[in-house]
């Protein structure tokens, strides 16, 4: 009895002594009891969306769904239903084909949980990012115990598009972060802040009547809005995945340029990955930035403009194609070395001469002026365009052998942006401007615009006439007999441009074979005041015997110049041949079908009449605009109809699709061969046209 006190006694002095202290060992009791029966969450915010230049939302955050299972029978206790597991094999039955599991499996799960005496269990990778739609599914069955939490990942809804441009984003502990592209550059204003709540519950949740709930607002991300323009990158990314297709290369590199601002329309590559399925990614860069290589002959665009901006050249002069020895070394024209015979430095930037290029970077010019020239084109320095990883060339240009072969694009290397970036002077009366991506940053709260970009004149290295000489020159490389440009033509615009050719190096030697190049070109159009600067790199193509390396890089070329140019409602500049006298569309609007249709048919021999309605309410062109006798002539009547397009030029593709309001999507070059709008079907306004385009077949 004596022991049995004294035992009894220290026990109770013990709770007497916690009672009065509230403390023990340093921990305080009353905030240690707190801190057990309150629980925190997080709030979520959504981080900032990525939109084009005209509000297409290209990468937003979408809700999934993460499944879990409550096995606590203690929770159900006094409910009816129950809600926790009561069944786990009929659970595990029904749940399995919608988790893309084995039905044992989940089934283990759940009973170990029991066993295990856990309050709930998880089903691992195949029970997170559950779709809405699937979540629905789940919800249908009615199974106790199956509840999900909501989470957020990052969504593209274009898949694979400009996906080396914007890059993605990964979900990790609950949290989106950019790894690549826009994505990772634009994270400070992209990243989203959570909110936090707490407060006291009981053991199952349940919260206290005084609960002590403390909440931290969430805050969204900032959106960030792009120069890119949604169309002319999808009639990009059409082009290249098509000669991706058909040629197989090792890279492609492609992007358009506004260059009078700067602002990048369009830029991609491949090989390519879709952000939304990663898988397996063949390269993670952006090529167009990040990729320095020898250019080959667009290099001569800037040989031609320095010699001609320092007064020393004469387009007329002649000079003998075919080698040229210089210390060391003989240069070849890209014909074996044969030439020309004596041809003029006109001729020679016309066939792409690389002994045109050596003699003027030697003899007419002088290699210290050349080189000041090339710096003042900034191509020893970084264009400062505000994406990731971009990457600075080299120069080659000790000896006469290097600044030779650097004058026409071999030996030195640079990136197609340092390109791009020197052509806007060309292109821009002499104004070279820094090219740029992010349009601006608004706040996805309000709409205010927290930071924009403005066009940034970065140089000026030549004059107005030598752009316009230099276009002027560039143009006949297109249009000449002897141009190398010569399958570049659009239809109906003019364009300005420069093939490049350039030999793959691997192991410090150039490699061998009709493959074995980086087939490039450098163009703008319309030819007199540029809309649109546009360079094309395809690397190895797997060429047939009877192709040539500019055919997979002209494909791309006219297909994305043309369809753009046309979008962007350009006026056609093709000169109209000037033995045929315009005429004038006569106003038949308000007439009746038949009347109007006989009243055009007496000028114009190719009248169409687009639906089956009795009175005309447009007429395409408009009335009063001048012709050719052979132009097509829409009359639209007030009951249009879809016609059949078969034999249309894109320019009068463009030209209805305008008037009805309708999206566009062109594939190819040429006229129509396919249309995914039935002949005879009812026009809606909004509605979506594919179009596929075709070369005229010969005879």
């Amino acid at each position: 009895m004596v022991a049995f006190a004294i035992v009894f006694f220290i026990i109770a002095g013990r709770f007497i002594y916690i009672e009065t202290a509230e403390t023990v060992e340093g921990v305080d009791l009353q905030k240690w009891a707190e801190d057990i029966r309150t629980s925190s969450y997080e709030i979520d915010a959504d981080r900032g969306k990525i939109y084009d230049k005209n509000g297409m939302v290209l990468a937003y955050d979408r809700p999934t769904y993460r499944i879990y299972a409550i096995v606590d029978p203690e929770y159900s206790a006094n409910l009816d239903p129950p809600r926790h597991v009561t069944d786990p094999g009929e659970t595990a039955e029904k749940l399995a084909p919608l988790l893309d599991m084995e039905a044992r499996d989940i089934r283990q799960t759940i009973e170990e949980g029991q066993e295990n005496e856990r309050f709930q269990v998880e089903f691992g990778s195949n029970g997170r990012s559950i779709s809405q739609e699937a979540k629905d599914e789940i919800e249908d069955l009615e199974l106790s115990g199956i509840e999900f939490k909501q989470e957020s990942k990052r969504y593209y809804p274009n898949g694979k598009f400009a996906s080396h441009v914007i890059g993605f984003a990964r979900s990790q502990d609950g949290n989106i972060n950019g790894v690549t592209g826009i994505e990772k550059q634009m994270e400070e204003h992209l990243q989203e802040e959570k909110g936090k709540i707490s407060y006291e519950r009981d053991k199952y949740g349940t919260k206290l009547l005084d609960p002590n709930e403390v909440m931290t607002e969430p805050e969204n991300g900032n959106d960030v809005h792009l120069t890119i323009d949604q169309k002319i990158q999808t009639f990009l990314e059409d082009a290249l995945s098509q000669v991706d297709e058909q040629y197989s290369p090792e890279k492609i590199m492609a992007a358009v340029m506004d260059p009078d601002t700067g602002e990048i329309l369009a830029m991609s590559n491949r090989p390519s990955y879709n952000p939304n399925d990663i898988g397996e990614v063949d390269n993670w860069y952006n090529d167009i930035v990040s990729y320095t290589f020898e250019p080959g002959s667009t290099m001569k665009i800037f040989t031609w403009a320095a010699a001609i901006e320092e007064g020393v050249y004469k387009g007329s002069d002649m000079f003998k194609s075919g080698t040229y020895k210089v210390p060391g070394h003989t240069i070849g024209d890209h014909n074996n070395g044969e030439g020309w015979g004596p041809i003029s430095y006109d001729e020679g930037f016309q066939r792409s001469s690389n002994v045109a290029s050596s003699k003027i970077a030697l003899e007419v010019l002088g290699p210290t002026k050349l080189r000041k020239y090339l710096t003042d084109f900034h191509f020893d320095e970084k264009t400062g365009i505000d994406l990731p990883n971009e990457k600075n060339g080299r120069f080659v240009f000790n000896k006469p052998s290097e600044q030779a072969t650097t004058s026409f694009g071999q030996g030195s290397t640079f990136t197609a942006i340092q390109l791009m970036t020197a052509a806007t002077s060309v292109a821009n009366e002499g104004k070279m401007m820094r090219p740029y991506m992010l349009s601006k940053i608004t706040s996805s709260e309000t709409g205010e615009v927290l930071k924009e970009n403005k066009p940034e004149e970065i140089g000026q290295p030549i004059s107005e006439s030598t752009a316009k000489q230099m276009r002027d020159l560039m143009g006949t490389v297109v249009t000449s007999e002897q141009g190398t440009a010569q399958s570049f033509k659009l239809d109906d615009y003019t364009l300005a441009g420069k093939t490049g050719t350039a030999q793959m190096i691997e192991n410090g030697r150039y490699l061998t074979g009709r493959n074995n190049y980086i087939f490039s070109f450098m163009g703008m159009a319309p030819k007199e005041d540029p809309e649109l600067l546009m360079y094309v790199a395809v690397q190895q193509p797997d060429l047939e015997v009877t192709e040539l390396g500019s055919e997979p890089v002209s494909y791309i070329t006219r297909t994305v110049l043309e369809n753009s140019l046309h979008y962007m409602d350009i006026q056609p500049d093709k000169e109209v041949d000037e033995s045929v006298s315009p005429l004038t569309i006569p106003d038949v609007v308000g007439k009746g079908t038949s009347k109007a249709k006989e009243d055009l048919k007496q000028t114009f021999s190719n009248v169409e009449v687009i639906g089956n309605g009795g009175e005309v309410t447009a007429v395409l062109p408009q009335p009063g605009s001048e012709v050719v006798e052979n132009q097509r002539i829409m009359v639209i009547t007030d009951k249009p109809t879809m016609p059949d397009l078969t034999g249309y030029s894109a320019r009068d593709v463009h030209r209805l699709v305008k008037h009805f309001n309708l999206n566009i999507e062109t594939m190819g070059n040429g006229f129509v061969e396919k249309q995914s709008i039935p002949e005879g079907s009812s026009i809606k306004e909004g509605g979506y046209l594919v179009v596929e385009l075709a070369p005229p077949r010969e005879e």
